[in-house]
């Protein structure tokens, strides 16, 4: 029995061995970059063209489901423009880009009942900016939470861990 069991156990560790993605598949960091040309010149030309896999697929697809008011202005699209970046959004959202840790931490956040409007209503980004002081975020440069490139040096590449926090009038974030 015990030759068995530890036969077992040398030939599921030898499989593991052949199988170098199990030792060197890494969990990335941030969230996907955005890369898609349609969806930084529609979006992207208002404001920051925010990454898919910072909120989920059904969050997404209500937000397109009425651009006509999307935050009080009038974003409506071309049919063949607005089907392809549903899909866009949606193939990249957060519940399809698990890869990506951010990603995986905000959805986890979210009850699976809800359809969060914004980023910065989901939980995970208010926990994450709980901290931060009210005058800082009112300062001009700044001015709203949604205005992630402001401190985040590195939010158009996905990344916004600590070390890339450089709040205008403040300096580093160090939690």
């Amino acid at each position: 029995m015990k030759k068995l069991l530890f036969s077992t156990l040398l030939l599921s560790l030898i499989v593991l061995a052949n199988d170098h993605s199990y030792f060197t598949k890494k969990s990335k960091s941030g969230v996907k970059a955005v890369e898609n040309k349609l969806y930084l010149k529609e979006c992207g030309s208002c404001h920051f063209a925010f990454q898919p896999g910072l909120l989920p697929e059904r969050s997404w697809t209500k937000m397109l489901s009425n651009l006509a008011d999307h935050f009080g202005s009038d974003a409506a699209l071309e049919p063949e423009d607005h089907k392809a970046l549903l899909v866009y959004l949606t193939d990249n959202a957060a519940n399809n880009a698990t890869e990506y840790k951010r990603s995986r931490k905000i959805l986890k956040s979210i009850a699976t009942d809800t359809i969060p409007d914004k980023i910065t209503e989901t939980p995970y980004f208010v926990r994450e900016h709980r901290r931060i002081p009210k005058k800082v975020i009112m300062q001009e440069e700044v001015g709203t939470l949604s205005n992630c490139t402001a401190c985040h040096t590195t939010a158009s590449k996905g990344v916004y861990s600590e070390r890339t926090i450089k709040i205008p009038n403040y300096g580093r974030w160090d939690d």
